[in-house]
């Protein structure tokens, strides 16, 4: 089994939609592995996001990330990365397929609603980033 993270952004939250997305992960076949809501700090923001620090969106992704909570998760199954990216859609909603989240419930390409790991090192920082070792069920 996969492990990936996922995250439920300000947007989403604020919107109420932490139920309608959830049902559709729980739908896909992943398991939630770990969940807490957070609201993060600007600090904890960049350094999530510090692989994106020299690009031109990094202040105001930092600064809409940390503009109200989340809701952070590990889910699991198998092919985890692949198929949370499937299902999430394309960053820019415009592009995201029909009945994917981001082209259901997205605001624009920055309040797009959810974040997921691209690849297995990715979400293994990402993971632990987040959660320690005790957090996380199976």
């Amino acid at each position: 089994m996969e492990k990936t993270l996922a995250i439920l952004k300000p947007d989403a939250v604020e919107r109420n939609l932490i139920g309608k997305i959830l049902e559709r992960i729980e739908g896909k076949g992943f398991k939630v592995a770990a969940m807490k809501m957070a609201q993060l700090s600007q600090c904890e923001a960049k350094g999530f996001y510090d692989v994106h620090k020299e690009r031109p969106f990094f202040g105001d992704l930092t600064s809409y990330m940390s503009s109200g909570p989340v809701v952070l998760l590990v889910l699991s199954r198998d092919n985890a990365i692949k198929e949370w990216r499937d299902l999430m859609g394309a960053t820019n909603p415009a592009d995201a397929a029909e009945g994917t989240i981001r082209k259901d419930f997205a605001v624009n390409i920055e309040k797009n609603s959810t974040h997921g790991s691209d690849a297995p090192d990715t979400a293994a920082f990402e993971i632990s980033y987040f959660f320690s070792q005790t957090e996380i069920v199976g």
